[in-house]
């Protein structure tokens, strides 16, 4: 099994049942829970809140990845560490004083990220790069779970790997999110992916949390971490 880190997303499973949902992929190996917070107005979607972040904190010791896919982050950073959130990921498309905003995140005591949707080049990140424990390169253009990964996406999660490491950012994680699954898991961990977010491969297996789970982790042995692709 390589370093990489699979963080099921809990937009894929079942509300009525999310502690047995959240303690299943605990008990199969799971790394940390990923929370896709959503407001209606930077995507088309509108998802969960602080609460429901603090009623996962109370079920689970897993760290807590909350990535906001919200038009004002800024104005709701606070409430989210203060739930619980281990994580806190930004869009680069939704912050005009991004330093600022990685800033308050460490300062409240959470680990900061930025995400960037497909159509956002990689290299407006070069700036902020020394802030960051985390990069997320979203592989679908976020909104809804359950999307088709785009193809060109995973030379784009190599660029980002790339240019951590020209930049002194190789020790920050770099995370993908969008279409994960069995099939698409190699190329992204060739490509140096460290975190893979997956909800409906993992929460809508035909059986189960835990064998979907179990699948993406044998997915992930079978690959050696970090091989080149071809340019």
């Amino acid at each position: 099994m390589t370093g990489v880190k699979l963080a099921p997303s809990i937009l894929a499973a079942d509300f009525a049942r999310l502690a047995d949902e959240i303690a299943a992929v605990e008990e199969a190996g799971a790394h940390w829970i990923h929370v896709d917070v959503m407001d209606g107005h930077f995507v088309p979607n509108i998802t969960v809140g602080p609460v429901v972040v603090e009623a996962v904190r109370r079920v689970t010791a897993l760290p807590l990845d909350v990535h906001l896919m919200v038009e004002k982050p800024d104005r709701h950073i606070d409430r989210f560490v203060g739930a619980g959130a281990d994580r806190v990921t930004v869009h680069q498309e939704t912050c005009p004083h991004l330093h600022r905003t990685l800033d308050h995140i460490s300062r409240l005591g959470a680990s900061p990220g930025v995400a960037i949707n497909p159509s956002t080049p990689v290299h407006s990140l070069v700036e902020v790069i020394p802030y960051l424990d985390l990069l997320l390169v979203m592989t679908v253009n976020p909104g809804f779970g359950g999307q088709a990964f785009i193809p060109t996406s995973t030379a784009k999660v190599l660029r980002a790997r790339d240019l951590l490491r020209e930049r002194g950012g190789a020790s920050v994680e770099l995370q993908v999110d969008g279409g994960v699954d069995v099939g698409t898991t190699p190329s992204l961990v060739e490509a140096g992916a460290s975190v893979l977010v997956a909800g409906s491969a993992i929460f809508r297996h035909p059986e189960g949390a835990r064998e979907g789970l179990r699948a993406l982790r044998e997915a992930v042995a079978a690959t050696p971490p970090g091989a080149p692709l071809n340019r």
